[in-house]
């Protein structure tokens, strides 16, 4: 059984000291950060220790007497915020796509499909609040709260002289494409084959853009700039042994609190504009457009359904539809379904239901899985999977795997893609995958190749 866990204040330190002091070194470490600029919401960074998965027989809707934590009244307060412990990670594409029944390509190239850190001690970061608290095993505390005084202290030692994102190559790499720009939009065009002859209504088609290095990332430095030139409410450092996972994703992809599951699929997007004038246009023609409200009708209807097989009947509720939200390269539209979950429903039961998620498959899920796996030829690894947390408690929160760079020792890959429907523009499509790819290669000091 899990170490009875407790919480402990800790004075407010700067989260970006303690992961460049000594956090982010770790051999399995991770951030679930709330972004650079956060005055609302939560943060959560630790270490643990590697598992294969959550178990999947984990309740969701567990009652307070079944959870793994409690809290020692003479030592610490209430364990703060909806994150008591448990396990943080991600799981890749490829190997859900197989389990859900569609052909999939696992490659040992792309990193582990999946990892999960059993937490074995972390900070609970309180934005709104500015407070922080250090939460594990009593027994672990006295050393948990020296190693992050250490942390601070070196990161207020260092050098000022700023850390390399790159591999101490020059500045000007090219990430080399599995598509080119032309091979990708003759692709949009088989896709909307297969929408005319209906064998699906939508398809999210990616690409890969991928950087060879002799010498690996500096995977700190490399979060530090993504998250500095892509904030998002779920942005995520996980490493773990010679893999690391840093994502600026902006959709969440399963929150489950309470027994209630909320899902808020991203679909739509446009550039921001260069003036007030030309981004107030773009995030109008995006509100207003009929292809990305139709895609995005299209996703939640398929995300209602994946819901509907392990939520209460007639629970299942489109709690927003067609909002645009903005982000510092993007504007998106997004909306939210929630639903009850049935009594004794399990972690199994819904990544059954719900994984590969829609926004990233495309409509039929399995139609779409199958014809993806012919057209893009190639692995999609952690890209379009997910990563977050998973609670002992039957509460979750997960993210998309998208804005987001791999880490391996050779190098790194990012995905980037788009949903197609009948009414795609090759040309936009194409200029849409540039824009999802740019920031997260320029956080690498790579750069697009030609034509993207």
């Amino acid at each position: 059984m899990p170490s009875r866990l407790v919480a402990q204040r800790l004075p407010w330190s700067d989260p970006v000291a303690i992961f460049t002091g000594g956090l982010g070194a770790q051999q399995h470490a991770f951030w679930l950060d709330a972004g650079p600029d956060a005055d609302a919401g939560f943060s959560w960074m630790g270490v643990g220790t590697p598992a294969d998965h959550p178990p999947a027989d984990v309740l969701l809707a567990a009652s307070p007497n079944d959870r793994a934590y409690a809290t020692d009244p003479t030592d610490a307060a209430s364990i703060p915020g909806p994150f008591h412990g448990g396990w943080v990670g991600w799981s890749g594409y490829d190997t859900a796509a197989a389990a859900a029944g569609a052909p999939a390509r696992v490659e040992d190239a792309d990193g582990p499909p999946h990892v999960w850190l059993r937490t074995d001690w972390f900070l609970t970061i309180d934005h709104a609040a500015r407070r922080m608290w250090l939460v594990g095993p009593l027994a672990s505390m006295a050393e948990a709260r020296e190693r992050v005084a250490g942390w601070v202290a070196a990161s207020r030692a260092a050098s000022a002289a700023p850390r390399r994102p790159a591999n101490g190559g020059p500045a000007t790499l090219v990430a080399s494409a599995r598509h080119t720009a032309s091979e990708y939009a003759a692709l949009i065009e088989r896709c909307r084959d297969a929408i005319r002859a209906g064998d699906a209504y939508q398809l999210c088609l990616t690409t890969r853009f991928t950087v060879t290095a002799s010498t690996a990332f500096d995977p700190v430095a490399t979060y530090l700039a993504l998250r500095s030139a892509l904030p998002a409410h779920h942005g995520g450092f996980i490493r773990s042994g010679d893999t690391a996972l840093l994502s600026a994703s902006p959709e969440r992809f399963l929150e489950v609190r309470d027994a209630v599951v909320r899902t808020r699929p991203i679909k739509g997007t446009r550039p921001r504009g260069h003036d007030d004038t030309e981004d107030e246009e773009l995030r109008r023609q995006l509100q207003e457009s009929v292809k990305e409200r139709a895609e995005n009708v299209m996703i939640v209807d398929l995300m209602r359904n994946d819901l509907q097989r392990v939520c209460v009947p007639g629970t299942v509720v489109t709690e927003r539809l067609l909002e645009v939200e903005s982000y510092s390269a993007v504007h998106q539209l997004v909306s939210t379904v929630a639903g009850e979950l049935v009594a004794e429903t399990t972690l199994g039961d819904l990544c059954t239901a719900t994984f590969p998620a829609g926004s990233m498959t495309g409509a039929p899920k399995l139609s779409a899985m199958t014809i993806l796996h012919a057209l893009e030829a190639g692995s999609r690894g952690l890209y379009a999977g997910c990563f977050g947390w998973v609670g002992a408690d039957g509460a979750a929160d997960l993210a998309m795997t998208i804005r987001s760079v791999v880490l391996r020792p050779d190098g790194a890959y990012v995905g980037a893609g788009g949903g197609i429907t009948w009414l795609s523009d090759a040309a936009e499509e194409v200029a849409e995958v540039g824009i999802k790819a740019r920031g997260p290669l320029a956080a690498l000091g790579v750069g697009l190749p030609p034509g993207w």
